[in-house]
């Protein structure tokens, strides 16, 4: 599962070839949840307000790089960095 990006302690990664819908997950201390990458929608887990709203503005500035990392991960080919939000 290779991390993607880092910001304000959040942890971000795709894991290859994972289930459907395309989605990336997000850690942050304890919490960790999976967010879907077309619709930004909290799919599964928890995550404080705070850092969920954070996640959603990252994923709606880079929902275009987030598919192309999708469809890379289910072909096992190598991610890359995504800009952390500032």
């Amino acid at each position: 599962m290779p991390t993607i990006c880092m910001f304000r302690g959040i942890k971000i990664y795709i894991n290859y070839k994972d289930h459907l819908p395309p989605h990336f997950h997000a850690e942050y201390g304890e919490y960790d949840c999976c967010i879907t990458i077309e619709d930004i929608e909290l799919l599964t887990g928890s995550m404080p307000n705070k850092q969920l709203k954070m996640l959603f503005g990252w994923a709606a500035l880079h929902q275009e790089e987030l598919k192309e990392e999708w469809y890379l991960a289910q072909l096992q080919k190598e991610l890359f960095a995504i800009e952390p939000l500032k």
